[in-house]
């Protein structure tokens, strides 16, 4: 386990899911964690209320990424309460799965509201706020590396932030500032598994080089480790983390 008793960190839509067990695994090597939720509230406590019964560290603070005011507002409220925002973590997204041809406008702007522009806005809040030397992780998609029907506007979104990513490294390097992304692959969580039959999962977990799905704790153990510093001189990088799928 990595030590990172000296970071603060904050990681978006961080209320169930993967979000969820990274800012457990985070709070367990050391870390001061801020759970950002858009309106799981009570999930977002539970996940404060598990940290802290161990002797972690962490606060929920309610944010809707897709608004800038409230992306202020949540680094307002981190930095007033720990002094500082070491590690951001770009969690928060949304996904569904529809053919170009039936989806809607509102559906379009919706995804990209919240992955893309959720993510545009709290980087544009770290270029000046995060703490020199800091690091940020954005949530990018191994569905990014395959074609398959129905998610062109999911992976659009994502090669979006990948295309942020690289960038925003080259901008904030001079501060210290490592950017990288991680691609999940298919994963045990309810965004995934919402709507799915169980041979629709069991064709998805056999393109996996070890015939299963992945469990949130395998993406957090990546993404712990890209937390650390010893991840520091990795950065414009894209990991992908699906267990050989693609």
């Amino acid at each position: 386990m990595q030590n990172l008793s000296k970071k603060v960190i904050l990681v978006t839509g961080a209320s169930r899911g993967i979000g969820a067990t990274v800012a457990r695994d985070l709070a367990a090597a050391g870390a001061s964690v801020i759970v950002n939720f858009a309106g799981r509230k009570a999930d977002a406590e539970n996940v404060v209320s598990s940290i802290t019964a161990t002797g972690g560290k962490a606060i929920a603070i309610q944010a809707d990424v897709s608004n800038s005011s409230q992306v202020r507002r949540l680094f307002d409220e981190a930095i007033d309460h720990f002094g500082r925002i070491d590690v951001l973590i770009n969690n928060a997204g949304i996904m569904f799965t529809k053919p170009i041809k039936d989806t809607t406008d509102e559906e379009f702007s919706r995804m990209f509201d919240i992955n893309v522009k959720g993510v545009f806005n709290t980087l544009r809040e770290s270029a000046t706020r995060l703490a020199d030397n800091g690091t940020i992780i954005n949530f990018s998609t191994s569905v990014n590396r395959i074609m398959v029907p129905g998610y062109a506007s999911y992976v659009a979104t994502k090669a979006a932030v990948e295309q942020l990513t690289r960038v925003f490294a080259k901008e904030v390097g001079t501060r210290g500032i490592n950017v990288n992304s991680i691609s999940p692959g298919p994963t045990n969580t309810e965004l995934f598994t919402n709507g799915k039959s169980d041979e629709a999962i069991a064709r998805l977990a056999g393109l996996s080089a070890f015939g299963r799905i992945a469990e949130p704790e395998d993406i957090s153990r990546v993404v712990v480790f890209l937390a650390s510093d010893d991840a520091k001189w990795i950065s414009a990088q894209n990991i992908g983390a699906n267990g050989g799928m693609a």
